[in-house]
C-alpha cells in the first residue's frame, strides 16, 4: 500500500529531526558511534513512526540499539518539542537496524576475496 502525501511529508520531517536529535541532544545515546536515520515509515494514522537506523561501526549496533530502546521517550519527548505545531500528537516510535550497508560491505569483501 503507497503511502500518502501527508505520511510521506511526516516521515521526512521525523527523519530531519530525529537526526538533529542524535546529532546535538542524544550524543550520548550513540556513544561515539555514526547513528544515520535512513528511513521512515509512518502509519497512515500517524501515530507510530518506525525509525530505521544505520550506525557504524557496525560491532557496536546491538548496543547501541539497546540503549535506544531503553531511552526512546527521551527521543520522543525532544521530538516532540520539535514537531508539536505539526503534529497533534506526537507519534510513538520505534527504532529498527537498517543492516543494509552492512551487507553490502559484506558482498564488497566477499567479491575482493575471490580476486
Amino acid at each position: 500500500m503507497a503511502e500518502t502525501t501527508r505520511q510521506q511529508k511526516v516521515s521526512r520531517q521525523i527523519q530531519r529531526d530525529v537526526s538533529d536529535i542524535f546529532l546535538r541532544e542524544g550524543a550520548h545515546l550513540v556513544r561515539g558511534s555514526m547513528a544515520s536515520v535512513t528511513a521512515v515509515r509512518v502509519s497512515p494514522d500517524l501515530s507510530f513512526a518506525k525509525i530505521y537506523l544505520s550506525i557504524f561501526p557496525f560491532g557496536n549496533s546491538g548496543k547501541i540499539m539497546e540503549t535506544l530502546e531503553e531511552n526512546v521517550w527521551l527521543v520522543r519527548k525532544a521530538l516532540g518539542t520539535r514537531i508539536k505545531h505539526q503534529l497533534r500528537q506526537v507519534p510513538e516510535i520505534a527504532f529498527a537496524l537498517d543492516d543494509s550497508l552492512e551487507y553490502l560491505e559484506n558482498i564488497d569483501n566477499l567479491l575482493k576475496a575471490d580476486k
